[in-house]
């Protein structure tokens, strides 16, 4: 059992790598992903290295089944018990408009009105009990649920961040009511104030819980019929990894898990370079994700938005994604103009050049074509393309309506899509990182011409050097095989678990002591968490952060 393996899921893709320290053999493998179902990508990337699963003594997934839940708000149908008066606040948010020009737009929540159920009881600011729970009422509120079909439960309170006993004896009540596991409540999710965040955080984890618990469950199952031997941990959108079984409990922190695999990756790449001060640019198949990493340190983020309304309040590495990927579509809009992305040809049918029966033209179409990739043996894909048919394909889409050939089309594909990933570059947002320092990209103070470029992804290096170019960066980092930089982030990462607590009260009436005791209180959790894991761990690092 000494072989370590990691397997990232793309939305074109899935990478695998696997290193057997005691031997230093390297493992690599490239599959289509499986949109249907992404295991059975999962499990083709681990056949096709030719290692034996008994072999395998650490196993790290990191996954999109989350992230595209969340998006396409297509999974479980969940139920929600709140406080009297407030079950309307996961709709309301903050009274912003999806457009903010023009009453036009709609906001469709994950929990619909009718499965939210309100329930006397209330605390107030201070933890103090305003109004007792109404026990027969958590009751009733859950025989409704069932019967319009919910199967999964948010508990979530007013002040619960301040005193969650309500949330934790609705929950006590739920547990024997309640047909299976999934039962979340909002102070264990995040014990932070601000309601319409740590409600909406919360049923995210909600909604997500079935998915991903029957995902991980018949993975697991596949693997331990191959025999593995440990168990499956799985990438987390903080930079860390968690077991399985804590995992799906804390389905949120799995949304955007994907492209932080490769930060990490970068950060430990650009550490054995002497690096500190580091952009990632990870040009996949179907996007375009762009980090920071400063001081050594992945940039991370404590409030981030997966789209108008939905908030995630939790720590993630700090990533801007646009469009802009190898199968990036490029087309000529209604103005005649050029444009590309964000449609993607995905990972079926593909690009062109892939030979699954793509027909529009691409971003990797156009390496292709101007001799930036081979024409025949590209990783992953069987046969070579027709270049002169390639070049037909550009001419016809693109360069009649342009009045340009096939290959001057094909050149300007790449000029637009370089221009969008360089303005991405400059707009990644404004994060805190190494406790108290605040790190800034180039329009919000950071200098690029103290940065490297570091290049990864399936395209990364292909454009790594233009990008540099137009940040005046002076250096760029191309890791060893960088179409699986993000499956050996995998690998790299240390298991992490984060902690939060509001204490709203002025400084000058917190006690030091009030502080150390919270502290300490979630260092012990922290502590069974990683028990729990089942990892056996070098050290142990707590690190404490102060938000006033």
């Amino acid at each position: 059992m000494t072989v370590h393996a990691g397997v990232d899921v793309g939305g074109t893709f899935t990478d695998a790598i696997a290193i057997d320290e005691a031997t230093g053999a390297v493992h690599v493998a490239k599959v289509p992903t499986t949109p249907e179902n992404q295991a059975f990508g999962f499990l083709e990337s681990i056949r096709s290295m030719a290692i034996d699963l008994p072999d395998i003594n650490w196993l790290v997934h990191g996954t999109t089944v989350g992230t595209n839940a969340a998006l396409e708000k297509k999974r479980a149908a969940c139920g929600m018990i709140t406080t009297e008066g407030f079950r309307d606040v996961v709709e309301l948010g903050r009274r912003d408009r999806p457009q903010t020009y023009g009453l036009f737009g709609t906001f469709e929540p994950l929990i619909p009105r009718e499965r939210r159920i309100e329930v006397a009881q209330r605390m107030d600011a201070f933890g103090e009990v305003y109004e007792p729970l109404d026990e027969a009422a958590i009751e009733a509120g859950i025989g409704r649920l069932l019967a319009l079909g919910a199967e999964s439960l948010l508990i979530g309170f007013l002040h619960s961040y301040a005193n969650p006993a309500h949330e934790r004896r609705a929950r006590e009540i739920a547990e024997r009511l309640w047909p299976n596991p999934y039962i979340t409540t909002s102070a264990d999710v995040l014990g932070e104030f601000r309601e319409f965040e740590r409600f909406t955080t919360a049923s995210l984890n909600a909604y997500l819980q079935p998915l991903i618990h029957r995902y991980v469950s018949r993975l697991r199952e596949e693997l331990q019929k191959g025999g593995i031997r440990r168990d499956l941990a799985i990438m987390q959108a903080n930079g860390g990894i968690a077991s399985a079984d804590l995992a799906w409990q804390r389905a949120v922190g799995t949304v955007l898990s994907g492209p932080a695999a490769g930060v990490v990756a970068a950060s430990h790449i650009s550490a054995l370079a002497a690096f500190e001060n580091v952009i990632t640019c990870d040009m996949g198949g179907t996007s375009f994700d762009v980090g920071v990493i400063v001081g050594g340190e992945p940039v991370v983020s404590h409030d981030r938005e997966l789209e108008y309304n939905m908030p995630v309040r939790l720590p993630i590495i700090d990533i801007h994604t646009i469009g802009a990927g190898g199968g990036s579509i490029a087309s000529v809009n209604a103005a005649g103009i050029l444009q590309v992305g964000p449609r993607s040809a995905g990972a079926v049918p593909g690009p062109i050049a892939y030979r699954r029966g793509g027909t529009e033209v691409t971003v990797t179409d156009a390496n292709v074509l101007l001799g930036r990739l081979a024409n025949e043996n590209l990783l992953g894909v069987e046969g070579a393309v027709d270049l002169d048919e390639l070049a037909a394909s550009f001419e016809s889409q693109l360069g009649e309506k342009l009045g340009l050939s096939g290959v001057e089309a094909a050149a300007a594909v790449l000029k637009i899509v370089n221009d969008n990933m360089a303005g991405a570059m400059r707009l990644v947002a404004n994060s805190k990182i190494a406790g108290s320092i605040r790190g800034r990209t180039v329009e919000r103070g950071h200098d690029p011409r103290e940065f490297a470029v570091f290049g990864f992804g399936g395209a990364g290096p292909l454009h790594a050097t233009a990008l540099a170019r137009e940040l005046d960066a002076p250096k760029v980092l191309v890791p060893y095989l960088p179409g699986i930089a993000c499956a050996l982030g995998c690998i790299v990462a240390d298991v992490r678990h984060d902690f939060v607590q509001t204490v709203g009260r002025p400084v000058d009436e917190v006690e030091r002591d009030e502080v150390a005791a919270i502290l300490a209180e979630q260092a012990a959790a922290g502590r069974e968490l990683l028990a729990a894991d089942g990892v056996a761990v070098r050290n142990v690092e707590v690190v404490h952060e102060g938000d006033l």
